[in-house]
């Protein structure tokens, strides 16, 4: 777990770390410590507010996201049933 001060510092640095590795919020709240509740509240409430620049990119990572999920979920689907075998 790491230690943030603010939830300011907090929500850019979670950004950051999203864009940076473009990465889940799933994974970037395991990587944190953190629930994937404030991952995304930070990302997408406190950071319009702080960063609207950062905030914008996180959009697009998140957006690419959700248009990528069903191939995410097929493919551990795939996967669970190859092991079973």
């Amino acid at each position: 777990m790491i230690y943030i001060t603010s939830d300011k510092e907090r929500c850019v640095q979670l950004a950051t770390y999203l864009v940076e590795h473009n990465t889940t919020v799933r994974a970037t709240a395991a990587r944190f410590g953190i629930s994937k509740s404030t991952v995304h509240k930070d990302i997408t409430v406190t950071l319009r507010h702080v960063n609207r620049g950062l905030y914008r990119e996180v959009k697009d990572v998140l957006e690419r996201n959700k248009s990528e999920r069903h191939l995410r979920g097929g493919e551990a689907t795939k996967r669970k049933y190859l092991s079973r075998g």
